[in-house]
């Protein structure tokens, strides 16, 4: 895609999933990629082992990119300030964040312990809001950027039994919208991409034929994403040829969010 090549782009959350899919894609495209973790440093430096291994087959000489894992918790801004030092220092600058990073729990509204609910929120909207505002910072100071946050289809559909991830998506959409409006001035755009069911490490129905079967007779397309997809959407939206692209979510999910159930017409 265009504009990617020699691109500073770091992606949290990358060691795993969309993350990682996602770290992948952009050193195929020839950019310079920061890959952060949270827990699970061996599964971070797989994904630079993978990054390098798609950038070779996509022709770019061996050593010829930048790469490099960083660890921290991006729900603190201690660390999120120590991880935009590292890697601007490291690779001289950054001109693309993938807000990635995220979680989510599951259980009944009325019984889901504040804790993990304080977490998840922390994690994916305080999370995604830090690194923004980090990024921004920088962007000002060289001329622009682009943030691309990870969403879901769940910033619009409710889902019983998923308050608060609905709630920190549907949060990121009112970010994204914000952020784009707040800085459109300033060569800084920003967008979300937002997946449906996809395979991914953080949905273990994926490994579980009768629960999967049930999910994907819900999605138009009749099956579920793959990481690889997402990843080829982040990257439009980070490259050339999403340049007159901000402030919108653009949702990857096989038609989940077209109302399924009015698939086949009314009669009578």
């Amino acid at each position: 895609m265009r504009g990617l090549k020699d691109k500073n782009v770091l992606v949290t959350g990358a060691s795993s999933g969309i993350g990682k899919a996602i770290a992948t894609r952009f050193a195929a495209e020839g950019a310079h990629v920061a890959v952060n973790y949270y827990k699970g440093e061996e599964e971070a430096n797989d994904t630079i082992k993978q990054m390098r291994a798609a950038s070779l087959a996509a022709g770019i000489a061996a050593g010829s990119l930048k790469d490099m894992t960083v660890q921290g918790d991006v729900s603190k801004e201690e660390d999120v300030s120590t991880m935009f030092e590292q890697v601007i220092s490291t690779f001289g600058g950054l001109d693309i964040l993938i807000n990635n990073a995220g979680m989510q729990i599951q259980g009944a509204s009325h019984e889901i312990p504040l804790a993990q609910f304080d977490k998840m929120i922390d994690i994916n909207m305080r999370g995604a809001f830090l690194c923004a505002r980090k990024a921004i910072a920088h962007f000002l100071t060289c001329g622009g950027g682009i943030i691309v946050n990870d969403s879901s289809v769940h910033e619009l559909i409710p889902r019983p039994e998923y308050v608060g991830y609905t709630m920190s998506k549907s949060g990121l959409r009112g970010m994204t919208r914000t952020l784009a409006l707040e800085y459109a001035r300033d060569n800084i755009r920003i967008n979300s991409f937002a997946p449906g069911a996809t395979l991914t490490p953080i949905n273990p129905w994926k490994d579980d034929p009768q629960r999967k079967a049930d999910i994907e007779s819900h999605i138009p397309m009749g099956r579920s994403g793959t990481p690889e997809e997402m990843a080829a959407v982040a990257a439009f939206l980070a490259s050339d040829d999403a340049a007159y692209i901000t402030g919108q979510t653009l949702f990857v999910d096989g038609g989940l969010t077209l109302f399924p159930s009015f698939r086949t017409p009314w009669t009578g």
